[in-house]
């Protein structure tokens, strides 16, 4: 995929870029593989905000996507790459040889004709998805599940891949994404090699209208309200922070400040994202 620059006509386009979508193939999605989706606005069932910064935004339909990926029966064929607005990754549309349609998450370089399978019928080639033990030492994947059978729950962004370091009994070591360095069950699913759409990271939204398209609401700085309003606010002028450490709206540290209570799962955390331990 390549980065599109529109010519500077206002000042929303300058600087302004954007997907060139040449490799999508297909413009509408397949009806059957469709839900609708509510928008909630960062509320939960009582009414109450619990995420802030949420609202507005395209009206768009969810795409059921197979991250389960347990049709072992048969293989399939890719029939269209498609864009979906709810993810950052771009879908494949495969079609199973007993005529099943499902959508995957689309790994880089897979086309239109290629071939995919999952479990025993699985090649070591971009797409197949297999279970951990069967795949060797030293291969990217993506659509990592957590538990067997659950489904795909890890590095399903755009451009990001994990890699597989090592098979020690019934557990296998992982590097995320992030640098964590974690423990999976072997008969967990992953599917092979890099997800697609790598250049992602490099479109720039160039104006706040664009944002609002995407549903996310602004943000405004707490050292821009007043003392009553946030713990950064108040002071004449321009005031640093005034206090040992930023705060959350609500007087909690925040900005490097660690916030992971699992403690049921820290077990299988070989190494932490960001850190030599």
């Amino acid at each position: 995929m390549a980065v599109k620059v529109y010519k500077p006509t206002s000042a929303g386009r300058r600087g302004m870029t954007g997907y060139s979508f040449e490799e999508i193939t297909k413009s509408s999605p397949e009806r059957s593989l469709t839900e609708s989706l509510r928008k909630h606005g960062g509320r939960n069932n009582s009414g109450r905000v619990t995420v802030r910064h949420r609202g507005g935004g395209h009206k768009r339909r969810y795409r059921v996507i197979d991250f389960r990926r347990n049709k072992m029966d048969c293989p399939a064929q890719v029939i269209a790459i498609e864009y979906d607005p709810n993810r950052s990754a771009r879908i494949a549309l495969v079609e199973y040889e007993d005529g099943e349609k499902r959508y995957i998450v689309a790994p880089l370089g897979l086309k239109v004709g290629d071939r995919v399978a999952n479990g025993d019928q699985a090649q070591l080639r971009n797409g197949d998805a297999l279970p951990i033990h069967d795949i060797p030492v030293g291969t990217l994947i993506h659509n990592i599940e957590l538990l067997p059978g659950k489904g795909g729950q890890l590095v399903r962004a755009a451009g990001v891949s994990a890699q597989l370091l090592a098979k020690e009994g019934k557990y296998a070591q992982v590097r995320l994404p992030s640098g964590e360095m974690r423990l999976i069950h072997e008969r967990c699913m992953a599917t092979i090699g890099q997800v697609g759409n790598t250049d992602h990271s490099n479109v720039k939204l160039g104006k706040a209208g664009r944002k609002r398209w995407m549903g996310i609401r602004p943000t405004v700085r707490g050292s821009a309200m007043d003392p009553a309003s946030h713990p950064h606010g108040g002071g004449e002028g321009r005031s640093p922070i005034g206090m040992p450490g930023p705060k959350t709206p609500w007087g909690k540290p925040a900005l490097g400040k660690r916030t992971r209570t699992n403690r049921r799962t820290d077990k299988f955390i070989v190494r932490r994202r960001g850190s030599g331990r």
